[in-house]
């Protein structure tokens, strides 16, 4: 399955939660992506933390999650965020 995580009010939640979470389906054999709405300009702290950790971080650019990701051509089975509308809405800008 691809799963992707929020990070702003979920991975920064509980960090060491997450942690283990993403390295748990990773041993199942998921692939973990971090989708967030930051501009790449934004993303040095996403990048510290989670570089190393996920298969790639995407920034959508205050863009629709799901839209901008499917652009990509990647699809995600499994969506975990703290505010799922932006999973099918851009944030107004």
């Amino acid at each position: 399955m691809n799963i992707s995580l929020d990070y702003d009010n979920t991975y920064t939640r509980d960090p060491v939660m997450w942690d283990a979470i993403v390295d748990m389906m990773k041993r199942y054999g998921h692939t973990v992506y971090v989708v967030t709405m930051r501009y790449p300009s934004e993303g040095a702290e996403v990048e510290k933390y989670l570089a190393d950790k996920v298969e790639r971080i995407i920034y959508t650019s205050r863009k629709g999650k799901m839209d901008y990701v499917q652009q990509q051509l990647l699809s995600i089975d499994i969506w975990i965020d703290d505010m799922p509308w932006f999973i099918v809405n851009d944030a107004k800008c």
